[in-house]
């Protein structure tokens, strides 16, 4: 199929319009992916066969080899002449293989033992080959850029107001925890994926036939393809669902933080803030009509396809819902949870591109900071005079702001005007005076706490690459 005969956006448009960036994932999301990974289950299960002495070496070898000659398309011809996938797939393999080795091949298993072994699996190998390193890689461009501007200054707002000044590295801070925290949270839940081979019912009807510890050769099978059984080894003929459900919360609540992150960098674009720009390229068209526009797309691109994959939790929540030991309702819906890690990683990747070409506009910071700066030293002014035991602090304090409206002085000046307050003022140290006289001064500990907050998350980084190697 040509690239622009395909239906989804993500194909023809965002996943698919970049080879590098698909060549780098079609591994693990493609179909013909998946269809590997169920053939890696197939053959991972005869080998334990015969690590448990039901069939020969030889014949596992056989079927390791077999698998790798199977292809995709075989395995959908198949299906739309028996119309049953996992029958399919045995069905192929079979045909390449001795018919003494044939009798082995899903011997015992069920097909969700199949399908929910090896999704696990082309989960837990994409997020740690690819998404984790991606959003690793993010966060490092953001804890260089936070440390970068620890010390420039910028007004602080809150319900889109001028608040209090802080400085931009701050601002980038609150984010490098917050993906922080999430690249943990991916990394711990993509660790606790599950798979089974447990058989129809999850009860071991079959192996319990020729095995006193049917567990025991379960967790055999799991530990060739990286995974752990269930908890207890219980289960219905589908691994239990919150593994899945747990990761792709973790992924879900990570895209939220990069939505976060870009609605904030979209606002600072605007022409009446103006602190963050795109350094410009003479090649890129902002607008049709306007020549002179610079766009932050790729902010409101990734803001965009957040408003299309979030709601794909609830898809997953949903599938959690199986009737019995099973039915399918679950099985197309299931099939759509890839488009969400695509779409994660694709922003991931946009953010990671348009911060390479972010223009900091320091000087505009400061200059939207002076725009209020008389007004913003109302709070330190405030807990000054309540710290030196003024009464009604707070009430005096709005009255200077009324005032400020009335004659068009700043408050600095009606402070230092007002008899009734000389008194408390004359307490102040040299730093409060500066403050007062100079509200950039009024930072807290922004600076203190962006490289804090930068070298901590740096060293966490460090070990959650280590724990992946």
């Amino acid at each position: 199929m040509e690239l622009f005969e395909a239906v989804s956006p993500l194909d023809f448009r965002y996943y698919g319009a970049n080879p590098a960036f698909m060549e780098k994932l079609l591994p693990y999301v493609s179909e013909a992916a998946y269809v590997k990974y169920q053939a890696k289950v197939e053959a991972a299960l005869v080998r334990t066969l015969a690590n448990n002495d039901i069939c020969s070496h030889e014949i596992a070898d056989q079927v390791e080899k077999a698998i790798d000659q199977v292809t995709a398309e075989e395995v959908y011809e198949e299906q739309s002449r028996i119309r049953h996938n996992i029958r399919s797939l045995v069905n192929v393999i079979r045909r390449k293989i001795s018919p003494e080795a044939r009798p082995y091949v899903h011997l015992f298993a069920t097909s969700a033992d199949i399908l929910d072994t090896a999704t696990a699996m082309r989960f837990k190998d994409l997020t740690k080959k690819v998404i984790l390193p991606d959003l690793i890689n993010l966060e490092q461009q953001l804890i260089e850029l936070a440390c970068e501007h620890a010390e420039t200054v910028q007004i602080g707002r809150t319900h889109g107001q001028h608040a209090e000044p802080i400085t931009f590295g701050y601002a980038i801070a609150l984010y490098v925890s917050r993906i922080g925290n999430r690249i943990e949270l991916i990394d711990q839940m993509n660790q606790n994926l599950r798979g089974q081979f447990s058989g129809a019912v999850g009860a071991f009807n079959g192996l319990s036939m020729i095995s006193e510890s049917p567990e025991q050769i379960e967790s055999d099978l799991l530990n060739q393809l990286g995974l752990k059984p269930s908890d207890t080894h219980t289960s219905t003929q589908c691994v239990e669902p919150e593994y899945i459900s747990d990761l792709a919360y973790a992924i879900t609540s990570a895209y939220t933080v990069l939505a976060n992150f870009s609605d904030d960098m979209r606002h600072l674009f605007r022409t009446e803030i103006a602190e963050v720009s795109k350094k410009y390229d003479p090649k890129l068209v902002g607008s049709s009509t306007m020549p002179h526009k610079i766009n932050p797309e790729a902010f409101e691109n990734i803001k965009s396809l957040w408003k299309a994959f979030v709601p794909r939790m609830q898809t997953v929540f949903m599938d959690s819902i199986l009737e019995h030991q099973r039915d399918l309702t679950n099985s197309a819906s299931s099939r759509f949870l890839t488009e969400l890690f695509v779409a994660f990683d694709y922003s991931i990747y946009r953010l990671s591109r348009v911060l390479k070409e972010i223009d900091v506009k320091a000087d505009q910071m400061r200059k939207n900071l002076e725009l209020s700066a008389g007004n913003t030293v109302a709070e330190p002014i405030y807990l000054l005079l309540a710290y030196y035991g003024f009464p009604e602090a707070y009430d005096h304090t709005r009255k200077l702001v009324a005032q400020v409206h009335e004659t068009g002085q700043t408050l600095t000046e009606l402070l230092w005007k007002d008899p009734d307050l000389r008194p408390f003022l004359e307490n102040l140290t040299d730093k409060q005076r500066n403050v007062l006289h100079d509200p950039s001064a009024y930072i807290g500990t922004s600076v203190s706490r962006t490289h804090a907050t930068c070298t901590e998350w740096g060293l966490r980084i460090e070990e959650t690459l280590a724990n992946q190697a």
